[in-house]
């Protein structure tokens, strides 16, 4: 029986994943888990998961109760809690499910300990997929098997294939939720137009990332790290229906593609199970309904920001964390309805042009630009607001 540990549990790939886990009981143990501030859901998950023997969260204002209330639970607190948590490698599989920036320490901390990593945090490989795969280098025992439903399907087209045979990486976008809207319409959408996914159902963060095409643009620096492919080799398309995750070509110009329901579960269930598959029955994908499948061409122009994600791949070191850094302040201020939806992309392309490339930056120096690029924008922000009210 593997023991898994599920960071990021209360949110939308953690719940998932529990849902999955719960289904093939036989074959998984839910050791330990992270959360953030969702206490009910956390007692929910520690009634239906009586083998959780650790819990990291955010909240201090409740870990004195709930060490009260389970005291044969250990609790950590905040990000260090969750070093503390994977210290003492007591565990098989840990599924990376926290969002942003934050992911990327803990998934070092897994490699570190020789452990497989089911990576649904792209932020990791975005930001520093070049030490990543240095330390998979290191650390052989080490395994990364990605849950992000495009990188999951090209991990399946590629099995036992030699990388070299790779023509292209195609790789499917459902355009979000605009993606009938002109840049001029877009001028004045709202939260809750923005948070209206045609196809799948994620959290409000993710949801306004796939609107920009921001979140498509870090998959394809994350494919670029994840499995050695130059970025002039991997494609985007626009696939309304996604059905079709992401499609691999050879050079003898075959093309495999991989085939389910926009459900999530699926690839969870493929990154716990693996080299094995896991029991999964509720999302067959029925192909006597499936009317069309059709795929676009994107416009760069109309999605900015998925052109920005390719400069800053392109340029590499800093950028690409400059990039996402940029992102997740720019898509918070919009959450919290400091700026326009059309805002986002242009705060992270002024970032990018502002900032001074470093070279191969060390662990230290990616925390540093991180912070520096999330004041910068902030500032930014909180400036144009100040000066708009005057």
């Amino acid at each position: 029986m593997k023991k898994i540990v599920v960071l990021g549990a209360t949110g939308s790939i953690g719940t998932q994943a529990l849902a999955v886990i719960k289904e093939n009981s036989t074959d998984y143990e839910v050791t330990k888990i992270s959360v953030g501030y969702n206490i009910k859901l956390l007692l929910d998950i520690l009634n239906d998961f009586p083998s959780i023997n650790e819990v990291a969260l955010l909240d201090d204002k409740r870990i004195a109760e709930l060490q009260d209330h389970y005291p044969d639970i250990n609790f950590y607190l905040g990000s260090k809690g969750i070093i503390q948590l994977l210290d003492n490698g007591n565990y098989d599989l840990c599924l990376n499910a926290i969002v942003g920036f934050a992911g990327l320490l803990p998934s070092i901390k897994v490699i570190q300990s020789n452990k497989t990593l089911a990576l649904a945090n792209k932020e990791t490989m975005v930001v520093a997929g070049k030490q990543i795969n240095r330390l998979l280098e290191q650390h052989s025992q080490a395994k990364v098997i990605p849950v992000d439903s495009e990188h999951c399907a090209i991990f399946q087209c590629l099995a036992s294939n030699e990388i070299e045979s790779v023509k292209r990486l195609v790789i499917s976008a459902s355009g979000g939720s605009f993606r009938d809207k002109s840049l001029e319409e877009l001028a004045n959408v709202s939260i809750e137009d923005a948070l209206n996914h045609p196809n799948w159902q994620m959290g409000a963060a993710i949801t306004i990332d796939s609107a920009t095409m921001l979140n498509k643009g870090l998959e394809v620096i994350e494919a670029h790290w994840l499995f050695g492919i130059d970025y002039d080799q991997i494609e985007v398309v626009i696939h309304r229906e996604s059905i079709v995750h992401s499609m691999v070509e050879y050079s003898d110009s075959s093309m495999i593609a991989q085939l389910s329901q926009p459900d999530m579960k699926q690839p969870i269930a493929y990154a716990l199970a693996y080299p094995k598959r896991a029991k999964f029955s509720d999302s067959s994908l029925d192909l006597t309904k499936i009317v069309n499948l059709t795929f676009e061409p994107v416009d760069f122009k109309r999605f900015k920001g998925l052109a920005l994600a390719y400069q800053a791949g392109r340029q590499g070191h800093s950028y690409p964390c400059v990039l996402n850094a940029s992102k997740e302040i720019a898509t918070q201020a919009f959450l919290a309805e400091k700026i326009k939806f059309i805002d986002i992309v242009e705060y992270v392309e002024k970032a990018l042009k502002a900032h001074r490339v470093i070279e191969n930056p060390s662990l230290e120096q990616l925390v540093a630009i991180d912070s520096a690029t999330r004041k910068y924008v902030t500032d930014l922000i909180n400036k144009e607001i100040v000066d708009g009210n005057n």
